[in-house]
């Protein structure tokens, strides 16, 4: 695991991806805030969950301009809120880069493409177990728990998902927005991880009445995770809203205590970290 320097604005953030080398067995994140990622897996560029909207109370800027984005292949979204599904810039992501494909639940698949609008052909909608292959990256859906399921009950689809990535000989997990549910681990266990990203900004009662849907505690993160043995966990969500914040300190001291073997680290907005396989 390996660290830039910082990277100082959207063109050389986007120049950082393009010119990283991702050889077999590694891959690399970029860190956009909240639970905002860019990942490089052999030559394929993924933007996961982008939230680029200079929306009032980001405590965090964008820290690219959607009309910077010309190097995706894939774009991902967990599910439809404003910092996961970002919807007014994913017409420009998807003019910026046009052959880049939309990864959604499936179950919002026919009204996004709707309402956004993007053209059908570019949103591929996933569901719990459903995976697809793109760019040699094979993606594959897990159900999450946004406090509740919240399935269509006509359907049984899911309109939160996390996604499992598998590509140049590595794997990591990007879970979306979930508390921790029966099964969640289990489900995992099917994959040796090299990294996860986890939400840490937990729940309570405050912020459910005003309309925060809650995440895993950090203790709760921990110990899914832990017993997983991946090769890297990475806290995120808790750091763009005053009002929906988390501790990412607590949660490497709680990591470190309970599951020493188990390697944390808490990124820097825009800098480069590089993963290795475990395999």
């Amino acid at each position: 695991m390996t660290e830039s320097s910082l990277v100082q604005s959207g063109a050389a953030l986007v120049r950082d991806i393009n010119t990283y080398d991702s050889k077999p067995g590694r891959f690399a994140l970029w860190w956009l805030g909240q639970h905002s990622f860019i990942a490089k897996c052999g030559g394929t560029v993924l933007y996961l969950d982008p939230f680029l909207t200079a929306m009032p109370g980001r405590t965090v800027p964008p820290l690219v301009d959607p009309a910077e984005v010309t190097n995706a292949d894939v774009i991902c979204g967990s599910h439809d809120h404003a910092d996961h599904i970002d919807r007014p810039v994913w017409p420009a992501l998807a003019s910026a880069s046009p052959g880049a494909l939309f990864i959604v639940p499936d179950l919002l698949r026919e009204r996004l493409a709707h309402e956004l609008p993007l053209a059908a052909s570019r949103l591929v909608g996933l569901d719990e177990g459903r995976s697809v292959e793109i760019a040699g990256v094979r993606i594959t859906a897990v159900a999450s728990a946004h406090e509740f399921f919240d399935r269509c009950p006509s359907t049984g689809r899911y309109p939160y998902l996390g996604f499992v990535f598998e590509g140049n000989g590595c794997c990591w997990y990007h879970a979306g927005d979930t508390v921790w549910y029966d099964g969640l681990q289990a489900k995992l266990s099917r994959w040796r991880l090299d990294a996860m990203l986890l939400p840490i900004n937990g729940r309570d009662a405050v912020r459910l009445r005003q309309g925060i849907i809650g995440n895993m505690t950090y203790q709760e993160a921990a110990d899914l995770a832990g017993p997983l043995d991946p090769g890297l966990v990475i806290p995120t969500h808790y750091d763009m809203f005053v009002g929906n914040p988390g501790d990412p300190e607590a949660f490497q001291d709680y990591m470190a205590v309970k599951y020493p073997h188990v390697r944390t680290h808490v990124c820097r907005y825009g800098q480069r970290l590089e993963i290795l396989s475990q395999g």
